[in-house]
């Protein structure tokens, strides 16, 4: 398995624009908004920020975390605020060796200390079990007969929300119950008698359970600007052999960029432009062959970009948490124009979409299940399948706001397709569409048809 890189420890990733500070994060992270605060993926090949009680741990030159020292009665590494209320925390966790039916590698959350936390154990009898443990104490809030293997990654994910604790084993719940052990409390690896691995840690400030929507405040400003009516005359063309990485703000002057991949469906391709964190991509035409279109690996911004003809994705998000497309548009996408791998929020305001099949996808079966949220105003579209799919399972949502649908008399084009997101590997299951008030967002005022 080719491991997802993080770009390292980023022990505070607050979204821009969520109103979240670091004061309210440490005052128990309350925000709705299910931004990132912490993740480690350990490419950086240290500990730095964790603090270790038991066990032998080294980081792997693929950037995992080990603990190897399978007769130690419990190993634990914490990091975090003990003052860490409601939050998502989730890694990667593959055990390598149990010393027993009862032994155990496991994800905590709420640690009040060493010894007092919610657990997610992996146990060697086969079964995951989300545990209240308080000393030699431990209650089973509820578990699964799951075959749990060595050698296999497992993600798991722990969802604290008040007294309500529950536990995730790759994607599906397998425990949910109420618990008074602890109201807050760090976040922790775990194993006793047992050695294991464990990676791509990431915290979401937002409570567990019922998923968690942006508030009123992430829907962008009104605007009177409607979507252009089509597609600009380029300027130029320039044929591009390699990948242009940007930084700071790229402005194409509306000239058209064309020359990677071969225009197909191959997850292979380059991308045409690759931005890092912060960045600004505007006034560029994609043309064809366009290989992965943009790739941005952080927050970024992208104005007046067209894509004449998507090849495998118009753009893909990852790395951040905050996206912004405004103005522009997409035509001839046989699957989906906007990928969103990364955690956080896309925004899509000002675009217009022709002959696609999916505006806006949140994947469904990356090696990190992030929660993801999507907001759409000001959007024309025509000739497309689904305006958005979302997994539901995760507590994704997608909010739409003067949505207009042109040529579709009969009313087929989907607003929102609910899916449940499964592990890498497996292909996730379609299990609704429509407006529900949780996940999918936007009542009939909000849909024009033309």
């Amino acid at each position: 398995m080719q491991k997802r890189r993080l770009s390292g420890r980023r022990p505070l990733l607050l979204a821009v624009g969520a109103g979240v500070t670091v004061a309210a994060l440490a005052a128990g992270m309350t925000s709705a908004f299910a931004a990132t605060v912490f993740s480690d993926d350990f490419t950086d090949g240290n500990t730095s920020g964790w603090s270790k009680s038991g066990g032998t741990w080294t980081v792997d030159g693929s950037g995992v975390l080990n603990q190897s020292n399978a007769g130690s009665e419990l190993a634990r590494q914490f990091a975090g605020q003990t003052s860490w209320t409601n939050y998502s925390v989730q890694a990667r966790v593959r055990p390598t060796s149990f010393g027993s039916s009862s032994a155990l590698v496991g994800l905590a959350a709420r640690s009040t200390s060493s010894t007092k936390m919610y657990r997610l154990a992996l146990l060697g009898s086969g079964r995951a079990e989300l545990q209240a443990v308080n000393g030699s104490s431990v209650t089973a809030i509820g578990s699964a007969s799951l075959g749990i293997g060595t050698g296999t990654w497992y993600n798991l994910r722990i969802e604290t929300s008040g007294s309500t604790i529950r536990g995730f084993v790759n994607g599906t719940q397998i425990a949910s119950g109420s618990n008074s052990l602890a109201g807050a409390g760090r976040i922790g690896l775990v194993t006793a008698y047992a050695s294991g691995g464990f990676d791509d840690v990431v915290v979401d400030s937002s409570g567990g359970g019922t998923p968690t929507t942006p508030p009123p405040t992430t829907t962008p400003p009104p605007t009177t600007t409607p979507p252009p009516a089509g597609w600009p005359t380029p300027t130029g063309s320039q044929k591009v052999d390699a990948t242009i990485p940007v930084s700071g703000t790229f402005d194409g002057g509306l000239k058209r960029y064309y020359g990677i991949g071969d225009g197909g469906q191959s997850e292979s391709q380059d991308p045409m432009f690759e931005l890092a964190a912060g960045a600004t991509l505007r006034n560029v035409i994609i043309g064809a062959p366009a290989g992965d279109g943009v790739h941005c690996e952080g927050n970024c911004t992208l104005i007046n970009v067209w894509w004449e003809d998507v090849g495998e994705d118009a753009a893909t998000f990852r790395g951040g948490t905050t996206y912004t497309v405004d103005g522009g548009g997409a035509r001839s996408a046989s699957d989906k124009v906007f990928q969103h791998n990364g955690s956080g929020t896309v925004y899509i305001k000002n675009f217009r979409v022709e002959n696609a099949g999916k505006l806006y996808r949140a994947c469904g079966n990356c090696s990190t299940s992030y929660q993801r949220h999507v907001v759409l105003d000001n959007v024309t579209v025509q000739n497309t399948d689904a305006i958005a799919g979302i997994n539901t399972n995760w507590g994704d949502t997608a909010r739409f706001s003067r949505i207009t649908i042109v040529g579709d008399p009969d009313r087929e084009t989907s607003i929102c397709v609910k899916y449940k997101g499964v592990p890498k590997g497996s292909e996730p299951t379609e299990i609704g569409e429509g407006a529900d008030g949780v996940n999918c967002l936007y009542s009939p005022s909000d849909i024009t048809y033309q």
